[in-house]
């Protein structure tokens, strides 16, 4: 969103990659500001979906698994669970493969979100786990709806890619 917006009001939309959005930032921002923006923005992001996630998990293990275990030890498993086996691909592709690897790793994200949304709808729309906090009739004919629709983009997605309109 750093980028983009500050690409946008320059009138810079030939960005392609990652290391180009930093090397363009540094005229429109300055070298410092533009280098300590970008870092912030990356953490944040990174935080963003590993607290995400790591919130998810001990809803999971904690309410559907009837799983305690103690916060330091859930963080510990959690965030080691998602640090180990990227540092150990980066480390393996090298740094000069970041951009395909970052790629790769959404391209994987938008293939498990049906796996995620699909029991999330099921569990929040079932009165007899969630009681009257199940979603409403019209709230879970949307999430439904919202489900589909992400499921065929993946299909599609798959579908253009098998035929090579990539």
């Amino acid at each position: 969103m750093l980028g983009a917006a500050a690409f946008h009001h320059r009138g810079l939309t030939t960005v392609a990659d990652i290391s180009q959005a930093y090397r363009l930032l540094t005229p429109v921002l300055g070298a410092g500001l533009a280098s300590t923006l970008f870092a912030a923005a990356l953490l944040c992001s990174g935080q963003n979906s590993t607290l995400t996630g790591t919130l998810a998990g001990q809803v999971v293990m904690e309410g559907f698994l009837r799983l305690q275990i103690k916060p330091w030890l859930r963080r510990l498993i959690t965030r080691s669970a998602a640090i180990i086996p990227a540092a150990l691909v980066i480390g393996m592709a090298g740094e000069t493969k970041a951009m395909g690897l970052l790629i790769l790793s959404q391209v994987i994200l938008s293939f498990q979100l049906p796996f995620a949304l699909v029991p999330l709808v099921q569990f929040t729309s079932d009165k007899r786990r969630m009681g009257e906090f199940a979603n409403s009739r019209w709230v879970a004919a949307l999430a439904w709806f919202t489900a589909a629709v992400i499921i065929a983009l993946n299909a599609l997605l798959i579908f253009l890619i098998l035929r090579g309109n990539s």
